[in-house]
């Protein structure tokens, strides 16, 4: 009978430890079920390296997510929508770059603030963007002393 129960208390000390465990990586990953916020559009060429869930971020810091990437099948680009934090306003001459954390780093979307007195308001969409380059073309450019 005192075997069942140090399995059974074990059991139960293992199974809170992987709810612990998965509470803890949802906070540390910014992981939420809600969205408070409101959506900004861009259209890129490419958006290689990015996903659902990728961060948007102004000067290193996170102020958002991608919460949608479709392909606009009469341009063939990529329609992106972000939801940026409530709080935050990006100017209306901002442009949106995919840009990189290294070489070996994921990518991100990074918004580059404008000049202007003027805010995007929800829904609204982001005319200057910049996709994704391409590391092996790159390198393939360099190697073969192309330049085009």
């Amino acid at each position: 009978m005192s075997e069942t129960r140090a399995e059974i208390v074990t059991g139960a000390v293992v199974l809170a430890a992987a709810v612990g465990f998965l509470v803890y990586a949802g906070q540390a990953t910014g992981f939420s079920t809600q969205s408070e916020g409101y959506p900004l559009t861009a259209s890129f060429r490419s958006v290689e390296g990015i996903g659902v869930g990728t961060d948007v971020r102004i000067a290193g810091v996170k102020i958002g997510t991608v919460s949608d990437i479709e392909l606009d099948i009469q341009t063939y680009r990529a329609e992106t929508v972000m939801t940026i934090r409530n709080g935050i306003e990006i100017p209306d001459d901002s442009s949106v770059v995919v840009a990189s954390e290294g070489l070996l780093g994921g990518n991100f979307v990074e918004i580059v603030p404008g000049g202007s007195l003027f805010y995007l308001a929800a829904g609204e969409e982001i005319l200057d963007t910049q996709g994704s380059v391409s590391l092996i073309s790159l390198l393939l450019k360099f190697v073969s002393g192309s330049e085009e």
